[in-house]
């Protein structure tokens, strides 16, 4: 069993979390060896675009790399591709890796994210059914995409619209089946649901809700088609999966670290074991934006917990405080969210539905949760600076089209 002694800080996971842990650790000072583990044998690389511009062909592969290989040489950071950590030992500080190394660390950090959920109905080990998740995904419904001409979408959430979306303009037969009565139900709504799936019908995409699936059906182990609860038989070459995601905190609960629906932080991202540190989809904490814990699945989430960990490790203390943003971009929509608006009972709009550009805030009775944008960037931009403020926007306030949301922003800064 070969051992590495140098104790330092360690990431498992090299993922946007993860890759940004060591960049943010190096910036704010850290001077031990930095070692991150990514079980992918490619650079760290941007997830968004896999259901967007990569699958439509619209983005290079190595546009999508974070950084070339030579930054993290510069930076003294040692990036082990295809390296895959499968055991914590917390009284030694050491971490097995799958290749029998075991590393020291002074600090480690998990970045291990998530994996899809899988769908369990009959026949869903079929060739050509995919799950959008990592490169190698896309790739493989790349490779097939020239035979495909009808798509089925199980999910509709903002992974399976985004790749209808992505489908639809491709020149493909889309259909997209939702077990819930709306789509992206988790993140948007009742406006902006509608909203949504009007637009994708509009544009040619057959969107089935409150509909589940039996079973899919194949020939010569290929899908040929998803039949529906009610019997329904849709047409499919290709199939692809949506239906949430599990955070990976299964290394840190066998470790003997506190785990619920995710690996449980404080507001500087260190666990139950101070020398443990968690962030980005793997990690639930609580915060000033929402009532008890949760985990957030955004690249925003990855990039600013990864920053307090990097000073964390650093013996710097910048606790984890910002307002959650996300955003979708479908057809030619952008869809940007900020704050947590679960259990809203009031929406306000601005702007024009029937065009596609308006704003929805989101009320629990006089307290403003957040705010969902549709093509309209400055009013995204102007919630998610009031809420970091802290500013209690009325519900008059967000009604007022005559009221520039900038100019309360200005007012938040000086404490008006």
């Amino acid at each position: 069993m070969a051992t590495d002694e140098a104790a330092g800080l360690v990431v498992i996971g090299g993922s946007h979390a993860g890759h940004q842990v060591a960049i943010a650790a190096r910036a704010a000072g850290f001077e031990g060896p930095v070692t991150v583990l990514s079980d992918e044998r490619e650079l760290p690389y941007q997830r968004p675009p896999l259901s967007k511009a990569y699958l439509m062909g619209k983005q290079p592969r190595e546009a999508l790399l974070f950084r070339p290989a030579a930054f993290y040489e510069e930076q003294g950071i040692d990036l082990r591709l295809g390296v895959s950590a499968t055991a914590i030992d917390r009284a030694a500080h050491t971490v097995t890796c799958d290749n029998g190394t075991v590393l020291s660390y002074r600090k480690l950090v998990i970045a291990t994210g998530t994996r899809v959920r899988p769908l369990t109905v009959p026949g869903s080990d079929l060739v050509g059914v995919h799950y959008i998740r990592t490169l190698a995904d896309i790739d493989a419904m790349l490779a097939e995409l020239d035979r495909v001409k009808s798509v089925v979408v199980i999910g509709g959430g903002f992974i399976g619209l985004e790749g209808a979306a992505a489908l639809k303009t491709m020149g493909r037969d889309v259909a997209v089946v939702e077990l819930a009565d709306r789509l992206m139900t988790r993140g948007v709504g009742k406006t902006v649901s509608t909203f949504y799936a009007d637009h994708h019908r509009s544009q040619g995409v057959d969107v089935r809700l409150s509909t589940g699936v039996e079973r899919l059906e194949g020939e010569n182990g290929q899908v040929t088609g998803v039949i529906l609860s009610g019997g329904e038989t849709l047409p499919a070459d290709m199939v692809i999966v949506g239906i949430g995601v599990l955070p990976n905190q299964e290394i840190a609960e066998e470790a003997g670290v506190d785990c619920a629906n995710g690996i449980i932080v404080d507001e500087n991202t260190q666990t139950s074991d101070p020398d443990i540190l968690a962030v980005g989809d793997c990690a639930q904490f609580e915060g000033r934006f929402y009532d008890g814990s949760l985990r957030l699945e955004s690249v925003q989430n990855a990039t600013d917990q990864a920053r307090t960990a990097g000073a964390t490790v650093s013996g710097e203390k910048k606790p984890y405080d910002s307002a959650p943003w996300f955003w979708s971009d479908q057809f030619d929509l952008k869809l940007q969210m900020t704050g947590i608006t679960v259990g809203y009972d009031t929406e306000v709009i601005r702007g024009d539905v029937a065009a596609g550009e308006f704003s929805v805030f989101y009320f629990k009775g006089d307290t403003w949760l957040g705010t969902d944008t549709v093509n309209q960037p400055a009013n995204h931009i102007a919630s998610r600076r009031l809420l970091d403020a802290g500013y209690a926007l009325s519900q008059a306030e967000a009604a007022d089209e005559g009221l520039a949301l900038k100019e309360l922003v200005k007012a938040a800064r000086k404490g008006g």
